[in-house]
């Protein structure tokens, strides 16, 4: 009969398991402190470059026809460096779409070993680590994908204030691709989380001087993803601008891998966009929101203040007495873990309902490079680690 452990020596097997499974969680727990992270282990892959995705409609009429033996061509620029892995996605799309080839600086992509692979309808899609490339931080990278077709409508960006091409021929529009995804962060791993200014409206395109690129630059190795969509409110869905950053948050933000900090910036297309939102506390709610569920995801939330926009054609002294009093509330610290204080980096001390003139790009509502510049310098660094 074999011998078994009982009494005595089996409880002191039992504990010197549970001893040693104790120090394997706490030498965890100390690596994961040791890396600025707690709770689940951190991917080593953090979004270096992305857009956020909208529904075609008519007015988009290469996007809202489709492709067929479709070729897309985009010079991105990114923030952090290392390795590289895409990201595509079809979020409206009501059917599959086969990617590929694809290749990255000429180099071929692939998908779990395959040149081509069926994107899902409402998926996303994600390449294996492109074999032989490494880039460094603020790398240019060209990325040409097949889209064999036809496809149908397909989810795209409208306007990313920089030029690409889609069967030779020149547009500000980016269809399916969603990322670039990079090993070599060191700094903050952030996404922005915001309307047409984060997008760039204001700044010239191919120039890289929208606030986030800015911001990124002020922080080597920081790895930062633009989820600015121009009309885009904090509340309401829109035909054209797609939906609110209530409904979109999870997918554009909280599915991002290695993402330590999101930063709000919504809130002035509610405002004066119709139908506007006459009153503060509807937006306050969304912002609480938005802030519980970073949470609950482990992220470290800023909040923007909303900036000044006398001079736009919307504007109206009551609806100033609407901003100012969300960015009273904003700055009193109780609803974000940090403020970013736009308005005040932007707005004319003589006339705070309107932006400095130097920083205006001349509508009122988007601020031009030196705007964007402003910006960027308002966002502390402490609260982004």
């Amino acid at each position: 009969m074999p011998v078994t452990a009982r009494g005595p020596a089996r409880r002191g097997v039992l504990y010197a398991a549970a001893a040693a499974g104790a120090a394997a969680v706490a030498a965890t727990a100390t690596d994961a402190r040791a890396a600025g992270t707690t709770g689940p282990a951190r991917s080593r892959w953090t979004t270096s470059w992305a857009t956020a995705q909208t529904a075609p409609t008519a007015t988009d009429p290469v996007a809202y026809a489709g492709l067929t033996d479709g070729d897309c061509v985009s010079v991105l620029r990114l923030s952090a460096g290392g390795a590289v892995r895409l990201r595509y996605a079809n979020t409206f799309g009501t059917a599959p779409v086969l990617v590929g080839p694809v290749t990255a600086d000429g180099r071929p992509v692939t998908f779990a070993g395959r040149s081509q692979e069926w994107l899902a309808a409402g998926a996303s899609l994600t390449s294996d680590p492109v074999a032989g490339l490494r880039v460094p931080d603020g790398a240019r990278l060209e990325v040409r994908t097949r889209v064999p077709g036809p496809t149908g409508p397909l989810s795209f960006h409208r306007n990313t204030h920089a030029w690409h091409t889609v069967d030779g021929v020149r547009t500000r529009s980016v269809l399916l691709l969603t990322g670039v995804e990079t090993t070599g962060a060191h700094g903050p791993v952030l996404a922005v989380f915001g309307d047409s200014i984060a997008e760039g409206v204001g700044t010239p395109d191919d120039a890289d001087l929208r606030w986030p690129d800015q911001l990124a630059r002020r922080l080597p190795g920081s790895a930062v993803a633009n989820l600015g969509v121009s009309g885009n409110r904090l509340l309401l869905d829109d035909v054209r601008f797609g939906p609110g950053g209530q409904a979109r948050f999870d997918r554009d933000v909280l599915g991002l891998p290695g993402l330590r900090t999101v930063l709000v910036h919504l809130g002035v297309n509610d405002l004066q966009q119709p139908p506007g939102q006459s009153g503060p506390d509807q937006v306050l709610a969304g912002y609480r929101q938005l802030a519980l569920r970073a949470r609950g995801a482990g992220l470290r939330v800023v909040g923007a203040t909303i900036t000044p926009f006398e001079g736009w054609t919307r504007w109206s002294p009551e609806l100033d007495a609407v901003r100012g009093h969300i960015n009273r509330a904003v700055r009193t610290g109780r609803i974000f873990d940090g403020v970013a204080d736009f308005d005040a980096a932007l707005r004319d001390p003589d006339r705070p309902s309107r932006m400095l003139p130097a920083h205006d790009s001349g509508d009122g509502l988007h601020p031009g490079p030196s705007g964007h510049a402003a910006l960027a310098a308002a966002v502390d660094r402490r609260h982004l680690l």
